[in-house]
């Protein structure tokens, strides 16, 4: 009897745990197509990619937001929407976002493009895009547990003559200085250009669906497999980059594991030298793209330096690296960072950007105060008035007081008398303002005399008491 009635007990409790353990992590996905561009070349693929992507997304657990062929405003109301969905359902929410369509970078950021836009210069690009960094505040500001962006928006620039000096494909975006728990994605390597493909699906969307499908794996691997994918079926001209400052286990099928990441360790040069060496070039090729540092591309590319896979991958490294230098000028955003940029990389796509930048900021005073002896601008400096001011360095520490006894006062029975000494003389200061106090006159008090007589009586101080009469000296208000 008594089994029976616990086995009642624990069916529904199972029950109510399994249920709070799917709501506690809700999947939420927003997935934009763009392809029927009206002012630049439209693009076949991104709408089949965003379909795809939906149902690859509704499938592996996530409530799917889909639009397509937005115009800027169009593009913002989703986002805000899209935040709005995850905000509610708590911090324990995973939020995706997935992009197909045109991107671009200007002046250092990433713009993705509606399909209304119409520039008439550069200039017009920011105005009328929507900036990158928009959507990852966004995203950011809405609570939840993770956020994840993939964009397949590494495209050809579709602003060839108006923004020559933009530069190729886009910026790198760091993961690690932004919000913790934030997984991005690109269909490329920064400053490098996508591939829309000649099917029906581009090839970063082809190579994320087959990967994304495979049962269990974390997504650190989903995308190592996609850059192997996308690799092999361009023959080396593009290749994914992602960033992560993932500190939990996701998965797109099955369940995470739970508990904190482990830190990978890094290889060096020469760990990754030892380890291709004696490798086929294609073996070896695929265990470089896998791993997607740089310290395997480096180690590629002198082992396999005359083959076409270790030219692609010096050029890769090459761009890579300035990417990176680009991208610490852009945070910097000082004229000496501009010319320190110019001076490592004098002739690349950026150079003409990075002139215009520098010239924007050469004259820019510098309002970061120097802390002396730091060399350091200082931060967050609260006022203070000059009595809380601290110190100067060179002046010692005030020694701690100690406890010293008084000294036991010894009464002379014989004191010295006290000699009886003129008052000291004033001395009257010619700008002292002279004050006479009288004092009222005595009042008298008449008698008849016993006798009549004629007298005559003279009142002496004007019936009033002396000193000022409520004289206000400077003119000032007391």
């Amino acid at each position: 009897m008594f089994r029976h009635v616990l086995r009642n007990l624990m069916i529904p409790a199972a029950l109510l745990l399994g249920t709070h353990s799917a709501v506690a992590e809700s999947r939420l996905a927003l997935v934009i197509g763009q392809s029927a561009y009206k002012s630049v070349p439209a693009l076949p693929n991104p709408i089949n990619d965003a379909k795809a992507v939906a149902q690859m997304l509704t499938d592996s657990g996530f409530e799917v937001s889909t639009a397509s062929d937005l115009s800027q405003s169009q593009i913002r109301d989703q986002l805000s929407e899209f935040a709005g969905k995850v905000a509610s359902k708590g911090g324990d929410s995973i939020a995706l976002v997935f992009y197909a369509g045109h991107g671009v970078q200007i002046d250092g950021e990433n713009f993705l493009i509606p399909v209304d836009i119409d520039p008439k210069r550069e200039s017009d690009i920011p105005i009328q895009a929507v900036r990158l960094n928009d959507v990852l505040n966004t995203l950011t500001s809405a609570p939840s547990k993770m956020r994840i962006l993939l964009l397949d928006a590494c495209r050809n620039n579709p602003f060839a003559e108006i923004s020559k000096s933009a530069g190729s494909g886009l910026a790198i975006i760091d993961a690690k200085i932004g919000a913790p728990n934030t997984f991005l994605s690109f269909s490329t390597s920064p400053g490098a250009v996508a591939e829309d493909g000649s099917g029906a699906n581009s090839p970063y969307t082809t190579a994320l669906l087959a990967a994304a499908k495979e049962a269990n794996i974390p997504i650190e691997e989903t995308f190592k497999r996609t850059r192997v994918s996308v690799n092999k079926a361009t023959d080396g001209r593009q290749t994914p980059w992602d960033s992560s400052s993932l500190t939990e286990d996701f998965r797109f099928s099955g369940s995470p594991v739970p508990g904190p990441k482990l830190a990978s360790t890094r290889k060096s040069v020469e760990q990754w030298t030892r380890d291709l060496k004696g490798k086929p070039v294609e073996a070896a090729n695929e265990i470089m793209v896998a791993d997607g540092t740089d310290e395997s591309y480096e180690a590629f590319a002198a082992l396999f330096a005359k083959t076409p896979q270790g030219v692609q991958a010096r050029d890769w490294l090459d761009r890579h690296r300035r990417m990176v230098a680009w991208n610490d000028a852009v945070v910097i955003n000082t004229a000496a960072g501009y010319r320190a940029f110019l001076a490592k990389f004098p002739d690349s796509d950026l150079t003409a950007t990075a002139r215009k930048l520098e010239e924007r900021l050469r004259n820019r005073p510098d309002f970061a105060p120097v802390v002396a002896g730091t060399g350091a601008g200082a931060q967050n400096v609260a006022l203070t008035c000059p009595c809380n001011a601290p110190s100067a360095p060179s002046a010692p520490p005030a020694s701690p007081l100690k406890k010293v006894d008084a000294p036991i006062k010894r009464v002379d029975p014989n004191p010295p008398r006290r000699t009886d000494r003129p008052p000291p003389k004033r001395v009257r200061v010619p700008d002292d303002d002279v004050v006479v106090v009288r004092r009222p006159p005595p009042r008298e008090v008449y008698e008849p005399a016993p006798e009549p007589s004629i007298g005559i009586g003279i009142g002496i101080g004007g019936g009033g008491y002396g000193g000022y009469g409520g004289h206000n000296r400077g003119g000032g208000r007391y």
